[in-house]
């Protein structure tokens, strides 16, 4: 799941998993209601990918720009595992090809 943050999430430029019912405005409480994450689609990958790349990378939100495969970061575990799991069904791919296509490069 990704956390769009304050600004992210105010701008309106990102759909949210509560997007229906308006945007909070207090970003605490939309962050307690769990508001400000953008929303997935049902397989739980990022709606903004397109044909297995990033439709918005130019204008990804921070924790997408933070990311990095190799993370140790525990914050990421979801998002390596789901790009392991990804690389599993491509023959031959690379853990940083997966990345790289995820994200558009």
């Amino acid at each position: 799941m990704i956390n769009l943050n304050e600004e992210e999430y105010k701008s309106g430029r990102f759909r949210t998993v509560l997007e229906e019912f308006g945007i909070e405005e207090g970003f605490k409480d939309a962050e307690m209601e769990g508001a400000n994450l953008l929303a997935q689609n049902e397989d739980e990958s990022c709606i903004y990918l397109d044909d297995n790349k990033c439709s918005i990378h130019e204008d990804r939100p921070k924790v997408c720009r933070n990311f990095f495969c190799t993370s140790k970061n525990k914050q990421f575990a979801g998002m390596i595992k789901k790009i392991k799991e990804y690389k599993s069904g491509i023959k031959g791919c690379s853990l940083s090809e997966s990345a790289n296509s995820i994200a558009g490069k």
